[in-house]
């Protein structure tokens, strides 16, 4: 389940990409009870979030191009000075006392244009650090890294506002912790070996880079089936930040240390299911249309929850299955892609993936403030299982093999 950590190389970074990981779910739990404290809209909420992951839809597939053309050792150091200085900024706005919405929208937006750059890069370069054999395992602990910083981030975070006294400056505080938390990754890639880095091959420029990997996407069936299935969670399920803020504050009549430990609880399930994906050597396509259906049944059914109580305890599922989904897709692409188009096909997977968000955010967030947060769960779920099942049976129409097949048994 650990293998990966055996090698030097990513063990370090592996330690610094933790730290920062912590540093960014205390920046997305802050930002959304900054946001709820200016306004207290679901709506607000909403539209913050698809600005900061829009530019995922819009900027990822250039991004891919970069990432393959570059040394993504050298991308990465650059973005993570671009990730800080938003966050410093929403950070300091907010200590001073002068920050409003429009200054959280257009740095959520700076902020999200860096990370759309940064994430092909860093997906692609863990298999510069380690071997094929070890490959699925370091990507399945990438999101464990990533759940364990959800794990620990909101409910520091939500434990941090409310000492401070829960007001706007207090989320600055924490907002600008995170864009300290970047160095540490800094520190990471400039201890790496570079002796015992693996680079990939780097693409040359030439027209048409993006179109040759749409096609290389198009041809294949079960990546389509994987880019299918993250869409639709990405779109309609995994609005967590929208979702939970509305339940907590609206109907069970929390603050944002209650807040702050729905986010916890959500990474425990979060972080098991990537430690699953993380102890299977083969990732399997079934894994991804079963998790995705499972995931469906465990939103709707945490939107019928009666108490805080019962609500927070349905939320190691919602978060296992949805976990176990995303990291196996993303497994599969990265094992199954050729090295040379990697980062291209990482890119596209990530616009589908973040950039899918902004379509669903806004309309769960106003289906939460208008009709209610339990409504918002109950249409996010349904609309992701609808979503997976319909990607599992174009496949199987494409691959001209039984529904079965996929649920039971790897296709030939």
């Amino acid at each position: 389940m650990f293998s990966a950590l055996g090698v030097r190389n990513y063990r370090i970074y592996a330690l610094g990409a933790l730290i920062s990981n912590v540093g960014t779910w205390l920046q997305t739990t802050a930002q959304a009870w900054l946001v709820l404290e200016i306004t207290g809209s679901g709506t607000a909420l909403g539209v913050t979030l698809a600005l900061q992951l829009v530019p995922s839809l819009l900027f990822s597939p250039a991004a891919g191009v970069l990432a393959d053309r570059f040394p993504k050792r050298t991308l990465l150091l650059w973005w993570q000075a671009a990730m800080a200085l938003p966050s410093a900024a929403l950070g300091t706005l907010a200590i001073t006392g002068v920050v409003e919405l429009w200054h959280a929208y257009a740095l959520a937006f700076l902020f999200g244009t860096a990370r759309a750059f940064e994430a092909p890069a860093r997906q692609s370069f863990v298999s510069e650090m380690v071997d094929a054999d070890r490959l699925s395992n370091a990507v399945a602990l990438n999101s464990a890294s990533f759940n364990s910083g959800r794990l620990v981030g909101p409910g520091l975070a939500g434990l941090l506002i409310a000492a401070l006294g829960s007001g706007v400056d207090a989320t600055g505080w924490v907002i600008t912790a995170n864009a300290v938390s970047y160095g540490f990754v800094v520190l990471a890639l400039v201890l790496l070996d570079s002796n015992r880095l693996q680079p990939a091959p780097v693409t040359g420029r030439a027209r048409g880079q993006i179109r040759d990997a749409v096609r290389y996407v198009v041809g294949r069936p079960d990546l389509l089936l994987l880019f299918s299935c993250v869409f639709c969670l990405g779109a309609f399920g995994m609005n967590f930040q929208v979702t939970s803020a509305l339940m907590a504050t609206q109907t069970f009549g929390k603050g944002a240390g209650e807040f702050g430990i729905l986010g916890s609880v959500l990474a425990i399930g979060s972080l098991a299911g990537a430690l699953l994906a993380a102890g299977r050597q083969r990732p399997r396509l079934r894994f991804v249309v079963g998790a995705g259906l499972v995931f469906s049944a465990a939103q709707i059914l945490s939107g019928l929850m009666p108490s805080y109580l019962t609500y927070a305890a349905m939320l190691p599922l919602v978060g296992l299955s949805v976990l176990t989904t995303v990291t196996t897709a993303n497994a599969l692409i990265q094992m199954t892609s050729a090295p040379s188009m990697r980062g291209r096909v990482v890119s596209l997977y990530l616009m589908v993936f973040l950039g899918s968000s902004p379509l669903g955010a806004p309309i769960i967030g106003a289906i939460g403030e208008h009709i209610g947060a339990r409504w918002a769960l109950v249409i996010s779920g349904l609309a992701a299982g609808l979503g997976v099942a319909a990607a599992g049976l174009a496949y199987t129409r494409m691959r001209r093999i039984s529904l079965r097949s996929v649920l039971r048994r790897e296709p030939r």
